[in-house]
């Protein structure tokens, strides 16, 4: 059993601890928090779980990696603290550990990362053994290997569309709607994510990694934005109200441009209300999904809905992301020290899950 370290408890940590816990050849060794309140609390309860798993949540980081342990799954957020997570990822990796996460976006394609991400990140492996694989929470495998995937069944290809699809007024992390993305905000706002270069910056490692599979070079990568206003107040369940006039839908495209024409898209379309930019790309059931459509012959279209802690959409998403770098880790401790991305990784097929229970 390989010792498995689960590091933050929010919206991924919480699908951490379930893969991890689910996961025939791990075994969950440790819960670290930040938050003092959840200090001491079992990782069963903090994950959702029915029972308890007899792990206490600690902040004792330096106790935890002087353990050794084998793998940590960091799911504590690099939204705003990318430099702080570079630091903790870094330190886990000298420890000996693999280390999966999605919180350092520009990792996404190693091999195009800027050297100040990259150099720490191998430095830390030559130093330690450990090993470390990126993707993302949008989820990763949306953006990599499910259209990477799909393309191969085509007889020819122009375009492959990757879609994020969601109604916001589920995803429990306020801070993020509201001040990263803008929703709720007067529409001069300036939210991060929707500066200029920014989602490239967290989107373009992904256009690079599937142009690199698919053999072709890219002039550049583009970026489109499109914002609407809600023409009503809308109140939802987990965040309170959001008012008429203010941003309630942001639509953008990451744009792969090969000889001229966009042929690999990566496009988010995100409301916090059905009733805003009603004409924009919607989800089957009006909640949230992830899409690929890959125009040529034939068209080929994939919906997935995933859902998870009841019926929400965005925790689905969040649980499909994580089982990829939780599943990648018995893989990783048997594969040489490194930094991998999702070209490296095989596949993995649910040995071991099927039919098992969680606590």
């Amino acid at each position: 059993m390989i010792s498995t370290v689960v590091w933050g408890t929010g919206n991924v940590g919480r699908a951490a601890i379930r893969a991890v816990e689910a996961h025939p050849a791990l075994d969950l060794a440790a819960v670290l928090v930040h938050n003092p309140d959840k200090v001491g609390r079992d990782a069963g309860e903090l994950a959702g779980l029915d029972g308890t798993l007899g792990v206490a949540a600690t902040d004792d980081i330096g106790t935890v990696l002087a353990a050794g342990p084998g793998a940590v799954v960091y799911a504590a957020s690099g939204d705003i603290r990318p430099d702080e997570a570079l630091a903790d990822i870094v330190r886990a990796i000298e420890a000996g550990a693999v280390v999966v996460t999605p919180a350092l976006y520009a990792l996404y394609d190693p091999t195009n990362a800027p050297a100040e991400l990259r150099d720490p990140v191998l430095a830390a492996i030559a130093a330690g053994g450990g090993s470390l694989f990126v993707s993302g929470v949008d989820p990763g495998w949306g953006n990599d290997v499910l259209p990477l995937l799909i393309s191969g069944l085509g007889t020819t290809v122009d375009t492959i569309r990757c879609q994020e699809i969601f109604d916001y007024s589920t995803y429990d992390q306020e801070d993020s709607v509201r001040n990263l993305v803008g929703m709720g905000q007067p529409m001069d706002y300036g939210a991060p994510m929707l500066w200029p270069d920014m989602p490239t910056m967290v989107w373009g490692g992904q256009i690079r990694l599937m142009a690199r599979a698919l053999g072709v070079e890219l002039d550049e990568i583009r970026e489109t934005m499109d914002r609407r206003a809600l023409e009503s107040t809308v109140r939802t369940s987990t965040m309170g109200e959001f008012a008429a006039g203010t941003q309630g839908a942001v639509r953008f495209e990451v744009q792969g441009i090969v000889e001229g024409e966009p042929r690999i898209v990566i496009e988010h379309v995100t409301r916090i209300h059905p009733s805003c930019a009603p004409d924009w790309p919607t989800p089957p059931d009006g909640a949230g999904a992830h899409r690929v459509v890959i125009e040529g012959r034939p068209r080929i279209e994939v919906t997935v809905e995933a859902t998870d802690e009841g019926e929400n959409r965005s925790a689905g998403g969040n649980a499909t992301a994580v089982g990829r770098l939780v599943g990648a880790i018995d893989w990783l401790v048997a594969a040489e020290p490194g930094l991998y991305d999702a070209l490296d990784i095989p596949l993995r097929p649910a040995v071991g899950k099927l039919g098992r229970k969680h606590a």
